[in-house]
C-alpha cells in the first residue's frame, strides 16, 4: 500500500515506509522523464539517496537535435536523508503522491525549474526480487505515475517554456537493494553467464496513460509484470489492471535495439486491447547515472561537492559498448482499445538486454 510517507527518502527495506532495516547496496531514488508533443525534445533526472554509502547524488540530462547534454552532481550525505539537495540540483515534494518540484540552477550550461504533477494515481509496482545464485542482486519496490510539466528548461542560452497540457512524461521512485556504487571484489561462484532482459513502456496519451513493465529469464519466463490503463484523475481503486501481456519485438538488424514493437492485452472483460510502439529518437541512460564508468549512482567523489558534464551523441553510439545498453527510445505509440477505439501518444520505451533470451533467439551476451 503506497502512502505519503513513500515520497521521501527515508526506506530502510523494499518495503512500504513502515518498516525498518540495513543493507550496504540500499538505495532511495527519484527518476523523472518529459518530452513535448512530437518527442523532439526529452529531458530526464534521476536523484539518489544511498545512506550506507553516506552519498546523495543526481543528474540531469536534455536530448534535442540529436545531441544529449548531461550534468552530474555527488556530495557526501552527512547522514540527513530528508535535505534533498545537491549543489546546484534540489527536488521538493510539493503534495505527496501528486505534485514535485526539480530544480536545476545554471550548471555547465543547463538549467531547469519545473513542476510535475500526476494525472492519477501512482501505480505500485510488483516487488522485484532478482538473485544471481545465493546472492540477492535486486529487491525493491517501486511507484510509477505519469504526468504533466509546467516550467523551463535552458540549454546552453535557449530557453525552452513549459507550458500547459503539451509537455507530458513520467516519474517513479522506486527503494530497496540493487547495486550501487564500487563494484563487489568478491566474486560470485560458480560463474554465471549474465542474464537480463527488462522492458518498461509509461505511455501518455491524450485523456489517459498506459503503464507496462516485464522481466523475463534467459527462456523468455515473465518473472516480474504489471500492465495498467490509467484515465485521468482516477484513484488507486479506478486504475484498470490489464491481464496476459505480450510483447511482441522486432530488432533493428544485427542489434538488440527495438525497431517496433507491439503489446497484446486484454482488460477484465476480456476485450483485446494494442498498443505499438516506433521509436523516433534514442536517450541513452547513461547520461543519468544508469551505467556510467564514472559517475555511477552512488559512487564516490570525494568529501566535498562534484560537478561534471558530458555530452553525447546517441545515434553515434555503439549498441554494445555495455554502457549504452540501457536506453530509453522515445517512441510514437497508437492504443487500439475495444469496439475500435484509438488514441496516439508518446512513450519512453526503456529497454536494457543482457544475455541470453530464448524468443529473441540469444545464446550469448551481446550476440544478436
Amino acid at each position: 500500500m503506497l502512502t505519503k510517507g513513500d515520497e521521501y527518502p527515508i526506506h530502510q527495506t523494499p518495503e512500504p515506509v513502515a518498516y525498518a532495516g540495513s543493507d550496504r547496496n540500499f538505495y532511495d531514488r527519484y527518476f523523472y522523464n518529459g518530452y513535448n508533443q512530437d518527442g523532439s525534445v526529452f529531458f530526464a533526472a534521476a536523484f539518489g539517496v544511498y545512506p550506507h554509502l553516506n552519498i546523495m547524488d543526481g543528474a540531469f540530462s536534455v536530448l534535442m537535435d540529436g545531441v544529449q547534454k548531461s550534468v552530474f552532481v555527488s556530495r557526501p550525505l552527512g547522514m540527513e536523508r530528508m535535505d534533498t539537495e545537491v549543489g546546484p540540483m534540489r527536488i521538493e515534494v510539493t503534495e505527496p503522491l501528486k505534485r514535485i518540484h526539480l530544480h536545476l540552477n545554471e550548471t555547465e550550461g543547463l538549467a531547469a525549474e519545473l513542476m510535475f504533477e500526476g494525472r492519477a494515481f501512482p501505480i505500485e509496482e510488483p516487488r522485484f526480487n532478482y538473485r544471481q545464485g545465493p546472492r540477492m542482486l535486486i529487491d525493491c519496490t517501486r511507484m510509477t505515475q505519469n504526468g504533466r510539466w509546467e516550467g523551463m528548461i535552458r540549454v546552453d542560452g535557449k530557453t525552452i517554456e513549459l507550458r500547459g497540457k503539451s509537455w507530458q512524461g513520467t516519474r517513479d521512485r522506486s527503494w530497496g537493494v540493487r547495486p550501487i556504487g564500487a563494484q563487489d571484489s568478491q566474486p560470485l561462484t560458480p560463474v554465471q553467464m549474465p542474464q537480463f532482459y527488462w522492458i518498461w513502456t509509461p505511455t501518455n496519451f491524450q485523456d489517459r496513460s498506459m503503464f507496462f513493465h516485464v522481466n523475463e529469464d534467459g527462456q523468455g519466463g515473465a518473472w516480474n509484470t504489471r500492465a495498467v490503463l490509467a484515465e485521468d484523475g482516477a484513484s488507486t481503486e479506478e486504475l484498470v489492471h490489464l491481464n496476459t501481456p505480450k510483447m511482441n519485438v522486432d530488432y533493428a538488424p544485427g542489434t538488440r535495439r527495438m525497431e517496433s514493437a507491439e503489446l497484446e492485452l486484454t482488460d477484465g472483460m476480456g476485450r483485446p486491447h494494442k498498443v505499438t510502439f516506433k521509436p523516433q529518437s534514442t536517450f541513452l541512460m547513461k547520461g543519468i547515472g544508469y551505467g556510467h564508468e564514472t559517475w555511477r549512482h552512488g559512487a564516490y567523489h570525494g568529501e566535498q561537492l562534484a560537478i561534471a558534464s558530458e555530452t553525447f551523441k546517441p545515434e553515434e553510439a555503439s549498441w554494445q559498448d555495455p554502457s549504452n545498453l540501457h536506453i530509453q527510445a522515445i517512441s510514437k505509440a497508437i492504443h487500439e482499445g475495444p469496439d475500435g477505439e484509438t488514441s496516439e501518444g508518446i512513450a519512453a520505451y526503456e529497454q536494457l538486454f543482457l544475455g541470453p533470451h530464448a524468443p529473441s533467439g540469444w545464446k550469448d551476451i551481446l550476440d544478436a
